[in-house]
């Protein structure tokens, strides 16, 4: 096993995915400062109401945006690899653990499991007008990028974490998405509906 400096938040990011932190504890000031140092990755794992998980992801600091005179930092982190983690080990300011990385079984989902989850994705995209990058398909994980774009909350995001293959992960989505897709496609005709005085405009 190995020990890293774990940082608990009411996060999820899932490998590939970036995100800005606001780093203000002394205790976390430390961990992220060690990091930038010595290029440590750290671990970070959802804690809310319900405790800390234990399956979390690697993370490195990427950017550094701010820096502050009285020590905050706004930096930029990239989630890398899962891990599974067995319990707190004591000895810093910031909690520690011991970690094992999880990697994914070699489960690949089909190409139609695959075309169903695109096709309720770009539905998502459609309907929300969003602007969002590409999805590289030739990528480990199409199920991490999505992800990692559409907001399912942390609870689900946790959820798809925790899947051990792709195929999971594919086929968990595809059902979801396809619901998202549903609501937002419904507000999205409410929106535009009463922009234009409660008519629908034809296309």
């Amino acid at each position: 096993m190995d020990e890293i400096g774990i940082f608990p938040l009411n996060l999820v990011l899932v490998p590939g995915e970036q995100a800005p932190l606001h780093i203000f504890e002394p205790r976390y000031r430390e961990l992220i400062g060690e990091c930038l140092d010595y290029g440590n990755e750290f671990g970070l794992v959802l804690e809310d109401e319900q405790g800390m998980r234990d399956v979390g992801v690697s993370c490195a600091v990427v950017e550094v945006i701010d820096r502050f005179d009285d020590g905050r930092l706004n930096v930029v982190v990239e989630a890398h690899e899962r891990f599974q983690l067995f319990g707190l080990t004591e000895g810093r300011s910031y909690r520690t653990g011991e970690i094992e990385l999880v990697p994914d079984e070699p489960d690949s989902p089909d190409e139609d499991e695959i075309e169903e989850c695109l096709a309720a994705y770009a539905r998502v995209v459609t309907a929300a007008e969003a602007d969002v990058d590409d999805l590289d398909l030739d990528s480990d994980s199409i199920a991490y990028q999505i992800a990692s774009r559409v907001d399912f909350g942390t609870e689900i995001k946790q959820g798809l974490l925790e899947l051990r293959s792709e195929r999971e992960r594919v086929i968990r989505l595809a059902p979801m998405l396809a619901q998202a897709a549903e609501v937002v496609e419904r507000e999205t005709e409410i929106r535009h509906r009463a922009a234009g005085n409660g008519r629908v405009e034809p296309v």
